[in-house]
């Protein structure tokens, strides 16, 4: 390999390494404030609040989602050929239609918000915090934009900054709200002999942090791209004079380009809005109670989830770096560079993906208990943990290979094996719910099945398309390995702490801090992460430094 491309590889790497320690720290900063939300709201605040986030999500995902991946996608392919102008020109554009998409996504959730409530979702006291999230839709397609165009010039580090500034104010007005909030919808209750009211005001308090995180997000990102507009005017005019794409051109190569993304984004993300719309339907049907289908759709969305989100977002970090740079590689033809970045990003997700998923299987109890205390539900949340801890490899996997193929300008395939899954996923959803009685694991079980199926049919479509083939050993099988060995390393801890100190604290902590420790030791000495791998992350130095002075390696 020439020094040129071992520069560009480690480069890639780094660039992805620092999204995703980003993603990490902004997914461990919203596990965080959820805790003492998740203690204001109980579960049925917590469903009102998913079914409020889930169509906000929705719209998002329609109107403004997918722009930062196709800003990123558009101005990195204008970028590997010099057209410094060009790449300028497609950011001024989405900006507009950042305006306009992201303008009436906000005007849609603000009136529609009636509809979406009440008929969609099924939770009509979802309305206030769904109307409170509204302004959010055109802040964040604005935002989109301008980390798009950021992560298209090669550039990581905007995006990353502005998601932990975004997540840390989110964090703080979303405690608050929610606590002021909660209490004031009491009052209400109390006045008025309601048993909803203060859910749903916590609830609301808790989606008003998401706008105050965004618009803060947005100011950064403004500030930083004023502070980089000399540097950017002075290489447009160093540029030769060339021809430039129209107006006209460009919106519709963005309209080309974003609406393959738009329905494969949301085909992929729909599953948790009509997750919740069928399982709550059909849950009536069954005669159930709705503050009981409130409280176990509450746990799912409110525990399960937000603990199985964490690790998920190393995949989300390493896709959104993926694109800009399988373009270039595919625009100046080198497909075996293609090959070694998809391997290299496959295999530093499965690094973390599954020592996640063991982690999370063997002290879910603990670590529940230690997060959001032990509550008369805590066996049903620690069961569903166990159950579908599976879906954090196979999101994880199917998360990435869908930025891959994007990359690889195969926009059409996650479509379609998104399609194909969520199809399945809905007939085995409501067949599960309807002929058994799993409840709420029923949607696990789906999940899980979706997520799957996903990650076979983007597998075989990379291997075909690209002539890939995924090594197993250090990607696969030496992680499960050494995963095995941490996960009993960590239970054996956590039980042993439990009979000499009786404190869950202490025990799950030394537990977690055991389980770091063995799996990193055991993955250096199988050989899972060479040095020249290591080297490229964050702080690699130092991280190569300490594994040679222990002799890992």
């Amino acid at each position: 390999m020439s020094t040129k491309n071992r520069r560009r590889g480690s480069d890639y790497i780094v660039q992805g390494g620092i999204l995703a320690a980003a993603s990490i720290l902004v997914r461990v900063i919203g596990l965080a404030y959820r805790i003492p939300v998740t203690r204001i709201l109980g579960p049925v605040g917590n469903s009102y609040y998913s079914a409020a986030f889930e169509v906000y999500s929705m719209v998002l995902l329609i109107s403004s989602f997918s722009l930062p991946l196709a800003v990123s996608k558009l101005v990195s392919a204008r970028m590997a050929k010099g057209r410094v102008n060009a790449a300028y020109k497609i950011f001024r554009c989405t900006l507009i239609f950042a305006l306009v998409s992201g303008g009436l996504g906000s005007l849609l959730i603000y009136f529609g918000a009636g509809f979406f409530s009440d008929v969609l979702v099924n939770t009509p006291e979802s309305r206030l915090a769904l109307q409170v999230l509204a302004p959010t839709i055109l802040v964040v397609a604005l935002m989109g934009c301008m980390r798009g165009y950021f992560q298209g010039l090669g550039s990581m580090v905007p995006t990353a900054v502005s998601q932990i500034v975004e997540q840390v104010v989110n964090a703080a007005v979303s405690i608050g709200a929610a606590w002021a909030l909660f209490h004031y919808g009491e009052k209400l209750d109390a006045l008025f002999s309601t048993n909803t009211a203060a859910y749903a005001y916590g609830a609301a308090g808790s989606t008003l942090g998401t706008g105050a995180g965004a618009l803060i997000g947005f100011l950064f990102l403004v500030f930083i791209m004023l502070v980089y507009s000399r540097v950017m005017k002075k290489r447009r005019s160093m540029e030769r004079a060339g021809r430039e794409e129209s107006v006209r051109e460009i919106y519709l190569l963005l309209f080309v380009t974003i609406l393959p993304v738009i329905l494969s984004t949301a085909v992929y993300n729909l599953s948790g809005i009509i997750d919740q719309g069928i399982f709550k339907h059909l849950m009536v049907y069954k005669k159930y109670d709705s503050m009981k289908i409130d409280e176990m759709w509450g746990i799912f969305s409110g525990e399960y989830k937000v603990l199985t989100n964490v690790p998920i977002a190393v995949a989300s970090a390493m896709a959104s770096s993926a694109i800009p740079v399988l373009t270039r590689a595919r625009v100046n033809r080198d497909r075996r560079e293609m090959r070694r970045k998809t391997e290299n990003a496959i295999r530093f997700v499965m690094v973390v993906c599954i020592p996640c998923a063991v982690g999370l299987s063997v002290l879910a109890e603990p670590i529940l208990t230690l997060l959001f205390g032990a509550k008369e539900h805590i066996h049903t949340s620690a069961a569903l943990l166990q159950m579908g801890t599976a879906s954090v490899v196979f999101y994880g996997m199917s998360t990435l290979t869908n930025g891959i193929l994007q990359g690889m300008d195969k926009m059409k395939l996650p479509v379609i094996h998104a399609a194909v899954a969520l199809a399945l996923h809905v007939v085995l959803l409501a067949g599960l719910i309807m002929g058994t009685d799993l409840n709420i694991f029923a949607v696990v079980w789906s999940n899980i099945f979706f997520a799957f199926l996903m990650c076979v049919l983007n597998s075989r479509s990379i291997a075909r398309c690209m002539k890939y083939r995924q090594e197993v050993v250090r990607t696969f099988l030496i992680p499960l390995a050494s995963s095995a060995v941490m996960g009993g390393a960590a239970y054996g801890v956590h039980k042993g702490l439990m009979l000499a100190v009786k404190n869950n604290t202490i025990a799950t902590l030394t537990a977690c801090l055991c389980a770091v420790i063995v799996y990193t030791a055991a993955l250096l000495l199988l050989r899972g992460l060479t040095e020249e791998e290591l080297l490229a992350f964050p702080r690699g130095r130092l991280l190569v430094k300490i594994a040679k002075k222990l002799r890992l390696m």
